[in-house]
């Protein structure tokens, strides 16, 4: 196998109304006045991502909809594949509930930068050690299919923190430090020796 490299992109922000609660896996909308905003995000964006490349993007539309105003901003249009896999952290039945109702429900000490700790697994949805082994899976599978490719992955917070938490091989509470803001962009590599991690959360135009 040879070197495979990744490039994953955090959606945009969502809605004010979607902020205010645990969304974790809901198809929310993304928040039109930021988008209006941010178009010289997405044309940095687009300069800075290899072509040619395998697009992907997750069964939600916050990221298909990312994507198409990458191309919109100048990056050559395609049809991105979905990968299910690589999806945001599930919240199972706490998805909905106002970030307020979550303390009480808690059985770890919640984190001061994500809802949940790293073993915590809500009721119905998935703990971010899950969410390592789904997403590094997926990872492993790509690279085996796209050998010595460019890959853009249009994705989640959660999920990007669980694809560096898969490269360095670090618990999953390390992870939860990381920060990844909207429309960040993190860089994987694939070496047939293992993973290297190129930058994590550089934002567009910076």
């Amino acid at each position: 196998m040879i070197e495979t490299r990744f490039w994953m992109i955090r959606h945009a922000v969502v809605d004010e109304n979607s902020r205010a609660i645990l969304y974790g896996v809901m198809d929310v909308p993304l928040c039109e006045t930021s988008l209006a905003a941010q178009g010289p995000m997405y044309a940095a964006l687009a300069r800075r991502l290899p072509q040619p490349a395998v697009w992907k993007v997750t069964p939600l539309s916050r990221t298909r909809r990312t994507a198409l105003l990458i191309f919109d901003a100048g990056y050559p249009a395609r049809e991105p594949g979905v990968e299910p896999d690589l999806i945001e952290q599930s919240l199972g039945e706490w998805q909905g509930l106002p970030h307020a109702e979550l303390p009480a429900k808690l059985a770890y000490p919640q984190p001061p930068f994500w809802p949940l700790a790293g073993d915590e697994k809500p009721p119905g949805g998935e703990s971010m050690v899950e969410v390592i082994a789904r997403s590094g899976a997926a990872l492993e599978r790509l690279a085996r299919d796209h050998p010595g490719e460019d890959i853009v992955i249009v994705s989640h917070g959660g999920t990007i923190r669980a694809a560096v938490a898969h490269a360095l091989a670090v618990h999953p509470s390390h992870a939860l430090h990381l920060s990844i803001h909207n429309l960040s962009l993190t860089c994987l590599e694939r070496h047939p020796e293992g993973w290297r991690v190129t930058c994590v959360n550089e934002m567009p135009g910076y």
